[in-house]
């Protein structure tokens, strides 16, 4: 029997591949982590979305921006400990079809991506 396609973290983005101990709840299965289940979503995750949108619509087509240009727009002065967030919020908007994630000018793996990035449109 071939195991069932890889799903995304609901909270983190990361690409979560099916194991043997979700056999029997797989398809209920949201989060890859306890600490993702934990935390979930939160408002501020939404707002990093709306801002990586946000300020990729303000740009020109083929511009990208850097994760903290979003997470200094919802964090303000605070904004330095939004930059994992603002990172995992790409990872879901890459999810959705809305961005991708690139490194080097190339499109790289949001799950495997470490290192700066940039965010640009889905093209």
């Amino acid at each position: 029997m071939a195991e069932p396609a890889a799903k995304i973290c609901a909270r983190c983005g990361r690409e979560m591949l099916w194991r043997a101990k979700w056999a029997k709840n797989w398809d209920s299965v949201k989060y890859c982590s306890d600490a993702c289940r934990k935390q979930r979503l939160t408002a501020i995750d939404t707002a990093l979305e709306d801002a990586i949108v946000q300020l990729l619509n303000a740009r020109a087509r083929d511009a990208s921006i850097c994760p903290s240009e979003a997470a200094q727009r919802v964090g303000g002065e605070d904004w330095q400990r939004l930059i994992e967030p603002a990172r995992m919020a790409a990872r879901r908007l890459v999810a959705q079809e809305k961005v991708q994630i690139t490194q080097g000018g190339r499109v790289v793996d949001p799950s495997r991506a470490k290192g700066p990035i940039r965010i640009r449109r889905f093209q």
